[in-house]
């Protein structure tokens, strides 16, 4: 599944910060020991055909090596540049960091109280805007998701984006009062494989393939 957007002015700027670093970070991993990447990625390293797996948004990607491109597996044509983007940067952060388990919201990530409204705008809110109701948001989540988190909202799921990036999505139904809200929250470790711009993407990606899986019924 290909993820697609509705960039903002700056969730586009964000989108161009990643794009236009990929060749300098593909450049400063070909000195970078393949079993060194799996290792602090959580990707599988294929010797035979010295190459990277690992998933991004639901997908398995194939990433050549030592040029770091990216193929969806099963594929020989290349992924998109915002595809090659997002996995060449999540290589180049990843450090090891295990899952703790400790969910935290945008705004207690390493610099993301600035960007939290901004992000909530193009995550929560417009999940709780978009989607046609709780029933929709949880048959759109098992689908995809990990585990249900029952400690949270009216119903939580957690997903894996990526080997070691987990994210949370919460929906508060609403009554008569008060309108449904939904937010999208990181594992804690999630800030040692992005930067804070490319988690806001993730989240919004999140945010985008529920509302459309939601719609496809």
């Amino acid at each position: 599944m290909q993820p697609k957007f509705r960039p903002s002015p700056v969730t586009q700027q964000w989108l161009d910060s990643l794009m236009h670093q990929t060749e300098a970070i593909r450049a400063s991993l070909k000195d970078v020991s393949p079993p060194v990447l799996a290792d602090r990625s959580g990707a599988t390293w294929n010797p035979d055909e010295n190459e990277l797996e690992l998933d991004y948004n639901f997908q398995r990607y194939r990433v050549t090596l030592p040029d770091m491109v990216a193929y969806p597996l099963g594929s020989d044509e290349p992924a998109p540049k915002f595809v090659q983007a997002v996995i060449a940067t999540y290589l180049k952060h990843a450090d090891g960091t295990r899952r703790s388990g400790k969910w935290l919201a945008f705004r207690d990530l390493p610099d993301g109280r600035f960007y939290h409204q901004v992000y909530q705008g193009f995550s929560g809110d417009r999940l709780a805007r978009e989607l046609p109701g709780l029933d929709e948001f949880i048959t759109a989540s098992e689908t995809l998701a990990e585990v249900r988190l029952p400690a949270y909202g009216d119903a939580a799921f957690s997903f894996r984006i990526m080997p070691r990036i987990y994210l949370a999505a919460i929906y508060w139904e609403g009554d008569e009062e008060f309108p449904p809200r939904a937010s999208i929250l990181f594992d804690e470790a999630a800030s040692h494989y992005m930067p804070i711009y490319g988690l806001a993407l993730l989240g919004s990606g999140l945010a985008d393939i529920l509302i459309r899986k939601a719609k496809e019924r």
